[in-house]
């Protein structure tokens, strides 16, 4: 089984192709270019380096949301375009927990956090749990979904979990300094390769979502914004004050 990954739901854009469980090529890239100049092109390089036969490819997954909402757009109508060019199904995969996959097997709490703006962030609260023995395996479980909170309130859900935290992503750097005044658990962050988004990733969820039957349509795929834009914010803003 083959299937393309992606992701641009974030500061870094991402694309993977990955054949039975295995991590055949990816690119990543955070520097100074828009997603929509840098998907494209990154998905082309990697389908002439990994001479890749896009009518071979099973599925495309990606990173459905919450995040940029200008990123989860441009990621959305790429997969999109493949999906109705190739006719292939689509793999919606929540984009925290993309990113909490980066730590595979910790006995640690995992908590994403993306700057959200407006003095939120985007996260949710994993954990590894241990399945079968020779060989061992691990399975990511879910104790608190996605969600647009404060830091004050997720810094207080961990808190309450009595665990040590890794943290990980975009929003680390910006609220750094608040989690060591909010953190009364051990805590500790990703280090730089396990902590932003990776389309690779997703592509490893994705295989478990194919056989679950986890797919959608070209046509019935839409990000998962988690709440509104500024701009329909600012809509209903006018519309509840009259203007």
């Amino acid at each position: 089984m083959k299937i393309i990954a992606m992701d641009s739901s974030g500061l870094v854009a991402s694309v993977a192709v990955l054949e039975d469980g295995t991590l055949i090529g990816e690119y990543n890239i955070q520097y100074k270019k828009t997603h929509s100049q840098t998907l494209l092109p990154m998905l082309d390089e990697l389908k002439k380096m990994t001479e890749l036969d896009l009518s071979t490819v099973d599925a495309i997954a990606l990173a459905a949301g919450p995040g940029s909402f200008t990123g989860l757009r441009i990621g959305s109508a790429t997969a999109k375009g493949l999906g109705f060019a190739l006719n292939k199904p689509i793999i919606e995969i929540p984009t925290l927990d993309g990113l909490a996959c980066n730590l595979y097997g910790t006995d640690k709490l995992v908590c994403p956090i993306m700057d959200a703006r407006r003095n939120q962030v985007y996260t949710g609260v994993y954990e590894y749990v241990k399945c079968g023995e020779r060989p061992v395996t691990y399975q990511l479980k879910t104790l608190v979904g996605q969600c647009a909170v404060s830091v004050d309130e997720i810094a207080r859900i961990c808190n309450a979990f009595g665990r040590e935290v890794i943290f990980l992503g975009d929003g680390v750097p910006v609220y750094e300094e608040k989690l060591s005044q909010l953190m009364e658990v051990p805590y500790g962050f990703a280090p730089a390769h396990m902590n932003r988004q990776r389309a690779s990733s997703f592509g490893i969820l994705a295989f478990d979502y194919y056989k679950e039957e986890k797919t959608v349509t070209a046509a019935q795929h839409a990000p998962e914004y988690l709440r509104l834009s500024q701009a329909e914010r600012e809509k209903m803003e006018k519309c509840s004050s009259g203007n």
